[in-house]
């Protein structure tokens, strides 16, 4: 007998279902529209917070590498926020994740410039990041779990895959809103106060986030563990003791997954401005169109994964990137409009394929008692280690080589060392997560 028949099925109303997947959905909105927000407006940061911000390569690079350090404490994040998730349950966490990286954001949009209090303004500035990070470290692998705990089993893929809309939701408000303000002010006043709106704006939205998430119970599966009272006393020695395979798997999928999306998301626009010589709103534009792209397909490719599977897309998109990343970024280097366009849709449809299928994907290596712990920690230690420093290694490997394309390698090559830990994964498409028992929507009664 399997430890998911120790639970009966349990049958949840679709608009339940639905509120819960929204809520999920505009924390990760919110997290990654704080993020990408930093990304996007790197420019102004450089000039204002930065010390040596006017100069070629230097500042770019330290504000890059100061976006890096908020990865450094998302591992702790994980390791502290994610058991205690799975001691006290998902709902509470995320309300704490959310209110936190939302007041970090806002307060980055307030802080005093290098010429103000000099070297502080950068220190307050990593601070804020470090705090950032800490909060999103238990903020992904929290959401997921929520969803996919409400999710039924044979749509698992299709309602997981609304968290990664709201992934690119957050991008494409960040991009959006920055494109608007630069073309609507002057260039001196987008570098005075005009780059602080944006984080002023996330205040706002994390209580709305806040909001949605406080209307809902915890997950079904969560409670059927409270009922019987096997919420685990101990989850973080739990996970690490009897559940170190998983979290190894964990880390391999999210190597060449968190590197792609960090390179494709992140990193692009400075790509784009520093290397191609597009201008900023230009580049802007063009990253803009690809992330509404990859919304448009999003979904539909993760109700895919739920007829196909999640694992024959997963090693598509792996094995695409080792081939086709570097001829990608030869297309972007080309300096055209149509080989900027055709390596973000080669890059981009690549990317969407992990989009649609991660988020339902890393939740079912993990039994219900660990699930929240576990995949944060296995996330969060792989997303420090590859994804966050990927910006300023890829911006490094740029100058250091001379080789404008070497980010492709670096993609490759990353996807190339995950290729074992996707072959290792096993299909979840239509199967109970581990730990629970079959997850159905409650039919109506006419």
């Amino acid at each position: 007998m399997s430890k998911s028949d120790t639970f009966a099925a349990t049958e949840v109303d679709e608009p339940t279902v639905r509120k819960a997947v929204g809520a999920a959905a505009m924390g990760n909105l919110v997290e990654w529209f704080d993020y990408g927000i930093y990304s996007y407006v790197v420019a102004y940061i450089t000039l204002n917070l930065i010390p040596g911000g006017d100069t070629e390569n230097a500042g770019p690079f330290f504000a890059l590498a100061i976006f890096a350090v908020a990865y450094l404490v998302r591992p702790f994040g994980g390791i502290i926020l994610g058991p205690l998730g799975d001691r006290i349950g998902r709902k509470k966490v995320l309300a704490l994740t959310i209110v936190v990286m939302s007041a970090a954001s806002f307060c980055i949009g307030l802080l005093p410039t290098y010429a103000m209090i000099g070297i502080a303004a950068p220190i307050m500035l990593i601070l804020l990041r470090v705090v950032q990070g800490f909060a999103t470290g238990g903020e992904y692998g929290g959401a997921a779990a929520f969803i996919a705990e409400y999710a039924p089993d044979k749509r698992r893929g299709f309602y997981c895959s609304f968290l990664e809309l709201g992934t690119t939701g957050g991008f494409v408000l960040a991009a959006g809103m920055v494109t608007l303000l630069q073309v609507s002010l002057s260039e001196a006043d987008m570098n005075s106060w005009g780059w602080r709106v944006p984080f002023l704006i996330a205040g706002p939205l994390g209580l709305v986030g806040l909001y949605l998430r406080s209307k809902l119970e915890d997950t079904p599966a969560f409670l059927a563990l409270e009922e019987k009272a096997q919420v685990s006393e101990s989850p973080l020695k739990d996970v690490l003791t009897k559940h170190w395979r998983p979290i190894l798997v964990c880390m391999g999928l999210v190597l060449f997954y968190n590197v792609a999306v960090y390179t494709i998301l992140f990193y692009m626009p400075t790509y784009l401005e520093s290397t191609t010589g597009l201008d900023s709103t230009t580049a802007l534009l063009y990253i803009l169109g690809m992330m509404v792209l990859i919304m448009i397909v999003i979904i539909p490719v993760g109700a895919l994964s739920d007829r196909v599977g999640r694992k024959p897309l997963i090693l598509g998109s792996c094995i695409g990137f080792i081939v086709l990343s570097y001829p990608a970024f030869l297309m972007l280097d080309s300096g055209t409009a149509l080989g900027t366009i055709g390596g973000l849709v080669v890059l981009g449809l690549l990317l969407v394929m992990l989009l649609g299928t991660m988020s339902a994907t890393l939740p079912a290596l993990f039994d219900t008692d660990v699930r929240y712990g576990g995949f944060s920690i296995g996330y969060n230690i792989s997303t420090s280690l590859f994804g966050g420093t990927a910006p300023a290694i890829l911006a490094l490997l740029v100058v250091g080589t001379g080789n404008n394309a070497s980010p492709g390698i670096y993609v490759a090559v990353a996807s190339l060392i995950s290729l074992g830990a996707v072959l290792l994964v096993k299909e979840s498409a239509g199967k109970p997560l581990p730990g629970s028992g079959a997850s159905l929507i409650r039919e109506k009664v006419a």
